[in-house]
């Protein structure tokens, strides 16, 4: 199932959600997780922990879940 992933600005990295979501703790265990594991953006596969993140892209870790980059707009 996916999930909505809410984040301010015009992007978030991907290893800045990982560890926003909880999933790791530090840069160092992401860039790990990121080389093991099968992770899709926009159903391209992806093993850099920088890749800039935007709105409705879509972010696929294999064994934990899906999510859809939304936007926070300011007011």
């Amino acid at each position: 199932m996916q999930q909505e992933f809410q984040f301010h600005g015009e992007y978030i990295t991907l290893g800045q959600m990982i560890k926003v979501l909880n999933i790791l703790e530090s840069g160092g265990q992401v860039k790990q997780f990121l080389a093991e594991e099968d992770v899709f953006v926009n159903g391209e596969p992806e093993n850099r922990r920088g890749r800039k993140l935007r709105a409705n892209d879509v972010v696929q870790l294999s064994t934990i879940g899906t999510w859809k980059m939304i936007p926070v707009l300011k007011k």
